[in-house]
């Protein structure tokens, strides 16, 4: 019995067609909605997992407000119950409490400026994990 043999042009031919198949897939899956990540989640929900991870999870947030330059402002309830103001940045967040006071008000003044100085009556009802 002769074995069969394939054929290098067919060979060629095929993987050719498969290598076009697959950019054909991995474009269409980069180029649909958020492509292949999913698209970046909403400064709001950034913010959360930020204190989430500096506070723990039992940390509230009970306000927020947007900023310049895609921060955000607002407050939290720490680990010991307190009411305390944050502002989350793309890549780093500040707390009130933190030891860079002088840093933490600059940037208050810079990406949030017109962020309440006390907190509005009704942060206290209904807050979001």
């Amino acid at each position: 019995m002769a074995a069969r043999r394939i054929r290098v042009e067919r060979l060629i031919a095929v993987l050719g067609a498969a290598v076009l198949i697959l950019g054909v897939l991995v474009l269409w899956l980069v180029t649909r909605g958020g492509g292949l990540g999913g698209g970046e989640p909403s400064v709001e929900d950034r913010a959360r997992a930020q204190l989430r991870e500096h506070i723990g999870p039992q940390a509230v947030v009970r306000y927020t407000e947007t900023g310049r330059r895609r921060a955000v402002c607002g407050y939290v309830t720490d680990r010991e119950g307190r009411l305390v103001v944050f502002i989350s940045r793309p890549n780093r967040i500040l707390l009130e409490t933190d030891p860079l006071k002088a840093e933490f008000d600059e940037m208050l003044r810079d990406v949030c400026p017109g962020f309440l100085t006390r907190p509005p009556t009704n942060v206290g009802a209904g807050g979001r994990r």
